[in-house]
């Protein structure tokens, strides 16, 4: 993590010193012929003719600002070799060798930036704008209009960065409740146990406790990657609140952001995923791990829990593989767990925000930033959205209805595998999806269908997923940058959090989670704890103001 923290220091002061863009005259000249040539381009671009995909051959490079990222071939699946043919669109990636920051930097060095980033929101955007490296989009969004019709301007306002020009173009967005956070149950082990109560944590206790018993070489609670389930098991003792608390090591009480090592709720939830643990209920590898493992396990049906952030996407491959072997048999979710006496309603497993997951940056290396700027609100509009996600019209989908959503045709419900087969293989050039249009589109179809006909997932999603996710909206860029001082101290504060975690799983009894949360608390008050709230509080302030503005 400090590691990470140096390297991006060191980065912004290389990109301010060599003037990757800004050049070394005198910065207020700079910033004012900038602004100037800005609005020429932006009042230039309204006066040309939009750029059409397909009317002639469009390249573009990019880069994925992740170490697990490798992008597929482009055009080697169906979806986008149809792009491919019919767009004119041909996508050429710069690998990043399981080393993106220094692959990047590289390319900062050496001049030679592709066309668009995609990365994370916040630090990691703004280091990039304040060197000089990105293309503002305000010029293009009256006349490409998928992202500002889909998105919104509330949803654009907020991604704003401080000089109030839009940089990024977001992954995922949605303005209705989305997400997938939730406990998945393998139907067949909950059947022959008779079906029991699964709604409290006394309950769900219980039952792990029968799986155990009975199925001694099935996994009683499973909890994915980083023990993923262990955060979603927080929300089961606090009305109101989600793991985005976890996320933000800061827990939200009136109007001020406090210490999560001392919230009652969060020592509470640890004590019960300890228990657990040492009862050997729950994987034991639940914090090392790797995906491959919860892909083994979950597919294979050799468990009986199953709860992470997003359990659907292994559970739905999981759910065709066993029924392929029982009809009767596969997964299905329950209502969120909740701890006895809390409203089951205020329980939330997940949380989501309008901006969704990351961004795409359009870079000052693009020859024709526009065209590039074309192609990402194509591929975020019904049109895009359909082909990358559904395939080439005429299989799965057949035009679009009068509200302009794609018309599913019957290999759409007759086929989940292949379908499934078409998002799987389009999974890493999925850079700006649109849940507004997908998410509603899906729901819409599949609940013209009898339950037994529905996708899978769909069907989870519209009846119990989406309606137990926590609009987290408003703790949006609430961290420093992380060579600031209070980023420091949040680097720090991590270090504390993910050790006093482990330690409390590990833990041998309630009162010794005490003794680490106390000990957690302490040790992060020393390194300064209360003036990163204090920052993360203000910060959380702002937005509340701007969003109650809209």
């Amino acid at each position: 993590m400090m590691k990470k923290q140096r390297y991006w220091y060191m980065l912004l002061i290389f990109l301010l010193a060599v003037g990757i863009i800004a050049g070394c005259s005198d910065s207020s000249t700079n910033e004012s012929t900038e602004d100037d040539n800005e609005q020429a381009e932006a009042e230039e671009t309204t006066e040309e003719d939009p750029f059409v995909l397909g009317d002639e051959p469009l390249e573009i490079t990019m880069f994925g600002n992740y170490d697990w990222y490798t992008m597929p071939g482009w055009g080697d699946d169906q979806a986008t070799e149809w792009i491919k043919e019919n767009k004119g669109v041909d996508i050429t990636a710069i690998d990043g060798g399981g080393n993106a920051e220094q692959r990047l930097t590289t390319m900062i060095a050496g001049g030679d930036l592709p066309d668009f980033i995609w990365t994370d929101r916040g630090p990691d955007v703004e280091r990039l704008r304040e060197g000089g490296a990105l293309v503002p989009l305000d010029p293009y969004l009256d006349k490409y209009t998928n992202l500002r019709d889909w998105f919104g301007e509330e949803g654009i306002n907020m991604l704003r960065s401080d000089d109030g020009k839009l940089y990024q173009f977001p992954n995922w967005y949605n303005s209705s409740p989305f997400g997938n956070a939730g406990y998945v149950v393998n139907k067949g082990i909950y059947e022959e146990l008779g079906s029991p109560a699964l709604e409290t944590t006394e309950d769900l206790y219980a039952y792990l406790q029968l799986v155990k018993e009975n199925y001694p070489d099935v996994i009683p609670f499973e909890t994915g990657l980083d023990g993923q389930g262990i955060n979603v098991l927080y929300s089961a003792f606090a009305e109101g609140e989600s793991p985005a608390n976890i996320n933000n090591v800061a827990v939200p009480q009136g109007d001020q952001l406090t210490s999560i090592f001392t919230d009652e709720n969060y020592v509470d939830s640890l004590k019960y995923a300890s228990q657990l643990f040492r009862e050997r209920l729950i994987t034991q590898d639940a914090l090392t791990q790797d995906q491959d493992m919860v892909i083994e396990k979950v597919t294979t049906g050799e468990i009986a829990v199953f709860a992470s952030a997003s359990p659907t996407d292994h559970a739905r491959t999981g759910h065709y593989t066993l029924q392929e072997e029982n009809p009767d048999g596969g997964y299905f979710m329950i209502w969120p767990i909740h701890e006895p006496g809390l409203d089951e309603n205020e329980i939330y497993p997940g949380s989501y925000n309008m901006m969704g997951w990351n961004v795409s940056v359009i870079t000052k290396g693009a020859e024709d930033p526009e065209k590039v700027f074309a192609f990402l609100d194509w591929l975020t509009g019904p049109e895009g959205q359909s082909s990358l996600i559904f395939g080439p019209e005429g299989k799965y989908w057949d035009g679009f209805d009068g509200e302009g959503f794609p018309q599913f045709t019957d290999a759409y419900h007759e086929d989940p595998e292949g379908l499934a087969k078409i998002e799987e293989d389009t999974a890493n050039f999925q850079w700006n999806g649109n849940s507004n249009f997908l998410d509603t589109a899906k729901a819409n179809f599949e609940a013209t269908l009898p339950e037994d006909q529905r996708n899978w997932t769909t069907h989870w999603q519209s009846t119990i997923t989406w309606d137990t996710q926590y609009d987290a909206t408003q703790y949006l860029n609430i961290n420093p940058l992380p060579e600031s001082e209070e980023g420091i101290i949040q680097q720090r504060i991590g270090e504390i959090f993910e050790e006093a975690r482990a330690e409390a799983i590990y833990a041998q009894s309630d009162e010794e989670v005490e003794e680490i949360m106390a000990t957690a608390e302490e040790a992060a008050q020393g390194v300064g704890y209360q003036q990163l709230l204090d920052f993360q509080t203000e910060k959380w302030q702002e937005n509340l103001t701007i969003l109650s503005a809209e």
